[in-house]
């Protein structure tokens, strides 16, 4: 495998140069819009439990009610990266962002099973701001800064963190239309402001020919399915998590909706924050160890889990655990790509390991709802995690290591 990125003027060997005020403003505007559209993204989590009770619905049919949009938002982001790679950001946040205002609205006119599942379909729009906002970053920040710029970038997955903490209450105090006629109005608002605010990097490239011919390129790129691996086990795990959890935390500790979706709120919170630090870790120690810490952390967690401890203490700390190894493990595989993806197709590679990351999150709720279905039990599914997480410690540590030397 060989490094391929383009690194910008800016960053100069021997110099670590501090970031522009126009570096700094379009990252705090795209970690927004990320965050927005991720808060969108992820309204259907919280209100499954309640949906399925009200619905009659089984696991399955709810853990496929909470995916779908998760599995939109991951395929999604292949075309639009692509895009983003032609047309930038400005142009792709608002589009999306007023996209995703479409289905949110739906949402406080339907109530059948059939029309919340396509709905959830357009949904996952919203999903795809990642593949715009990670290209876009990576233009204004150097190298040597990159992991962790992308990381703060990252911390846009806290969005699931606000639709956990306010759907369900939202709905019980104000009406079940609420939460979605705020979101509408906030994203409306977002969109004129990044259409406002987003600028290019100086110096951005802009690539040639079709984006067909582009994605095809990177598929040829070996990096470009070592990365999808590794982010569908880190971020996917993460997506799996804050999806499903609220129905694992009722169905296998009998707590009441708010109680879950504010336990899932804070694996979040924790994964959010630890992002960065994952992003600044693999600046620093570079991302291949770190990679290698976290998955094998996460197995760990997942096997201790897989015998269903007391939520208090031992439950708590394995999940919280994980968040924080999930949310770092993310934040290092993009320290990655911003090494190793030639600076052009920045937005194709990361459209086609964003969609990794997202299917990576779609499978786990739909094994989890079934096994639990057949055994009444998630002790296989969490056993399955540990087992991906070890072999994706053991590929970092086996494959990627001779990147790391040659790197040094």
């Amino acid at each position: 495998m060989t490094t391929r990125n383009q690194a910008a003027p800016s960053a100069t060997v021997g110099a670590t140069p501090a970031p522009t005020r126009g570096a700094m403003v379009n990252l705090a505007v795209a970690t927004l819009g990320f965050l927005l559209n991720f808060w969108a993204w992820a309204l259907l989590g919280p209100l499954g439990p309640g949906i399925k009770e009200r619905l009659g619905l089984s696991f399955a049919a709810q853990s496929l009610l909470v995916a779908v949009p998760v599995v939109v938002g991951s395929l999604g982001r292949i075309p639009v990266g692509a895009l983003t790679d032609r047309y930038g950001a400005r142009v792709m946040f608002p589009l999306v962002t007023l996209a995703t205002i479409v289905p949110v609205l739906t949402l406080t006119a339907v109530s059948s099973y059939p029309a919340l599942i396509v709905t959830g379909f357009f949904l996952g729009i919203g999903g795809t701001a990642f593949a715009v906002g990670v290209p876009h970053v990576s233009g204004w920040y150097p190298p040597v800064r990159r992991g962790f710029a992308l990381g703060v970038f990252g911390v846009g997955m806290g969005g699931t963190a606000i639709a956990n903490f306010t759907t369900v209450k939202l709905a019980d105090a104000y009406g079940p239309k609420t939460p979605f006629l705020l979101v509408a109005a906030i994203l409306a608002g977002y969109a004129v402001l990044s259409f406002l605010v987003l600028r290019d990097a100086p110096g951005r490239q802009r690539p040639a020919g079709s984006a067909l011919a582009r994605l095809a390129e990177v598929g040829r790129l070996g990096v470009t399915w070592q990365l999808c691996f590794l982010y569908a086990v880190g971020f996917g795990g993460f997506v799996a998590f804050s999806v499903y959890l609220p129905a694992y935390l009722r169905t296998a500790y009998g707590l009441e909706p708010v109680d879950a979706a504010m336990r899932t709120a804070g694996f979040v919170v924790l994964a959010v924050i630890a992002r960065p630090i994952g992003g600044w870790l693999s600046d620093r120690l570079h991302p291949v160890p770190v990679l290698v810490w976290c998955f094998s952390g996460v197995a760990a967690f997942a096997v201790v889990q897989a015998f269903e401890p007391a939520l208090m203490p031992v439950g708590t700390v394995t999940f919280l655990g994980m968040a924080v190894l999930l949310g770092a493990a993310s934040g290092g595989v993009f320290a990655l790509v911003g090494k190793v993806a030639p600076a052009d197709k920045v937005g194709s590679v990361t459209g086609l390991v964003g969609a990794a990351g997202g299917l990576g999150g779609f499978v786990p709720p739909l094994i989890m709802g079934w096994v639990y279905g057949v055994q009444s039990s998630y002790a296989i599914g969490l056993m399955l995690l540990s087992d991906v997480a070890l072999a994706a410690a053991v590929y970092t540590a086996v494959k990627m290591s001779g990147l790391a030397r040659r790197e040094a």
